[in-house]
């Protein structure tokens, strides 16, 4: 993974998140502590901070428990929101040329 002042770590992140090899909870943390937190270490034009903006907005308040979203459906999103949300802004980023070939890639963890 890129360094959590690197953009390519936020593009990363969505590209795990739809491949699934981490799940929406890991998704969001990892979002948070990359753009959130480090919001102002990363240097991101106004499309970008637009984009990631909304995204965090809908990763912010995510829930895996669906007690959350049926008690208070206002207030969480739901699995399938937060993908579509994920989706939507991988989508209108790469269209405009940003992100395109920033995948995550799992490091070898063998001790060969």
């Amino acid at each position: 993974m890129y360094a959590l002042n690197d953009k390519r770590r936020l593009y990363q992140l969505m590209d795990a998140y739809l491949r699934g090899l981490i799940t929406g909870w890991t998704f969001c943390n990892e979002f948070y502590v990359a753009y959130d937190v480090n919001e102002f270490d990363i240097h991101l034009d106004d499309i970008e901070k637009k984009a990631f903006g909304e995204l965090s907005e809908v990763a912010g308040r995510y829930s895996p428990f669906k007690e959350d979203y049926e008690d208070h459906p206002k207030a969480f999103y739901t699995k399938e929101e937060l993908k579509a949300k994920v989706l939507e802004t991988q989508e209108k980023l790469n269209a405009l040329g940003y992100g395109r070939g920033i995948t995550f890639v799992m490091e070898d963890q063998s001790d060969e």
